[in-house]
């Protein structure tokens, strides 16, 4: 499995920064010639103007590195950004796994390329081993034609732990991606889960794949994920299977009447389809932009937009408070002792809990 601190830009992104980093095919090899110039934050934001993807990516790595500084030039860059960003139609992409998600989208991303033109972006979620903490990485390899399309950015991305193994750092990516120029931008997520709310709240069309004949039609149709889905696609509608898809199509579409009508307006669509053949994508093309369309004249694409903006300022409150919590050294002295004191039961979980955050607001002087 394979670490983000293992990628090829990550390598160059501690060249940049100044850390040599011996090379992997010869370590012998003196680098101090050709050793790549320290990027700085204009230097990057330059590059994503013009469309350089190799700038692109590794500005993505410095977004999701950790290291204070990388994260302080990442800011520089994502604000100086952020008014050449939102032009793009941003579409979430899950389903359960094996329901065929990349290929899906290595034909959804051709097709509309040769329809509309434009620049695609594919930010691939991958889940991260709980043991390792590495991944894979292996999206791309199942996208044959995207990945050699000259106007497509695939970003296969670690979920790195995060709640149901969406990115955390993916809104910063689609704000550098925008700015790159990239017009249309696919999020694809680990799976049916949580993941899907954190994928809802940053995509303007959220697009959910299901199988038929698997069994999973009574466990697909959960008010959850029925509810944050703007269309529902079958796949594999091909050979002997087109009946079985049909059926499950009904079966989605009678159980979409019985949910409430969304806020959106628009009543969510049941389509089948063959990504492995390529079959009946026009027509969830034609859904997406039939929706794009609605939204944007009853005023409910911006206000979405904004909700969505609101959602990741608490979201990054949060997060922020997490670290400055877990990150401050008293805490993380007392935190294995009170690790140590639930598990020989001298105290609950909640009062260790509680004796720890009334420790950091008195450090922190709040009352």
């Amino acid at each position: 499995m394979e670490h983000p601190e293992n990628s090829e830009e990550y390598k160059g992104l501690t060249v940049n920064s100044g850390v040599q980093q011996p090379s992997i095919v010869n370590p012998y090899l003196q680098r101090g010639r050709f050793a790549r110039r320290r990027l700085t934050a204009a230097d990057y934001v330059e590059g994503i103007l013009h469309g350089d993807v190799s700038i692109l990516g590794q500005a993505v790595t410095l977004v999701e590195s950790t290291v204070p500084e990388h994260q302080a030039i990442a800011q520089e860059v994502i604000e100086r950004c952020l008014p050449h960003s939102g032009q793009s139609i941003r579409i979430g992409i899950s389903g359960v796994p094996g329901a065929g998600k990349s290929t899906s989208i290595d034909e959804f991303g051709i097709h509309v390329l040769q329809r509309t033109g434009g620049k695609l972006a594919v930010l691939a979620i991958d889940p991260s081993s709980e043991k390792t903490k590495g991944s894979i990485l292996g999206d791309k390899t199942r996208m044959e034609k995207l990945s050699v399309h000259p106007d497509s950015f695939i970003r296969p991305s670690p979920s790195a732990g995060s709640l149901g193994g969406v990115a955390r750092k993916t809104r910063e990516t689609i704000i550098l991606c925008e700015a790159a120029g990239f017009d249309k931008i696919f999020v694809e997520t680990v799976g049916v889960g949580q993941s899907e709310t954190a994928c809802h709240s940053m995509v303007d069309f959220f697009l959910l794949i299901q199988l038929a004949g698997t069994g999973d039609e009574l466990q697909g149709i959960k008010r959850g994920i029925m509810e944050m889905a703007d269309g529902i696609v079958i796949n594999k509608c091909d050979g002997e299977n087109v009946e079985p898809c049909q059926l499950a199509a009904r079966q989605f579409r009678n159980a979409l009447h019985l949910f409430p009508m969304p806020e959106s307006g628009w009543l969510p669509k049941v389509l089948c389809y063959s990504g492995f053949y390529g079959l009946g994508i026009t027509e969830v093309w034609d859904m997406i932009y039939e929706y794009m369309d609605f939204v944007k004249k009853n005023g409910y694409f911006e206000y979405r937009r904004a909700q969505q903006a609101k959602y990741w300022m608490y979201e990054s409150i949060n997060e922020q408070l997490r670290n400055s919590f877990y990150h401050h050294p008293t805490i993380s002295t007392l935190l294995p002792q009170a690790e140590q004191s639930v598990l020989a039961g001298q105290q609950t979980s909640f009062i260790a809990a509680k004796r720890l955050l009334d420790t950091y607001f008195e450090l922190k002087g709040i009352k």
